[in-house]
């Protein structure tokens, strides 16, 4: 069984930063991708960030040059940087992997938990 464990969400000023993590465990062959997504109040989730396993990186127009994302292929964990925050960011930040969970398996989506951002004064 896999599981994808997030941390470090919170409640944080405008123009702070904040680092979510996201560890996936289990039973685990291979991780393709691995992203952070986030649901605001009423809207839709959307995607904020994706990382491939060769690195290759891909943001939301919104988060460009404010948001840093990163893998540690080693460890199955993925990081989202987070800086000059703003209102607009808060929201629930999902974690996903899109992994093998064994050899037997097709490839499937995994989701986190989410954790909760709140940027305000």
């Amino acid at each position: 069984q896999v599981q994808l464990v997030e941390s470090g969400g919170g409640l944080v000023q405008p123009g702070g930063s904040l680092r979510l993590s996201c560890a996936a465990s289990g039973s685990i062959f291979m991780i393709y991708a691995m992203g952070w997504y986030r649901q605001a109040p009423g809207k839709q989730r959307e995607l904020v960030a994706s990382i491939t396993s060769g690195g290759s990186t891909n943001y939301a127009n919104s988060v460009k040059g404010r948001f840093t994302i990163s893998r540690d292929n080693a460890k199955n964990t993925v990081y989202l940087q987070m800086n000059s925050l703003k209102p607009e960011d808060t929201a629930v930040y999902y974690c996903n992997a899109d992994l093998i969970a064994a050899v037997t398996l097709p490839r499937h989506d995994y989701w986190g938990q989410g954790t909760q951002v709140t940027v305000s004064s």
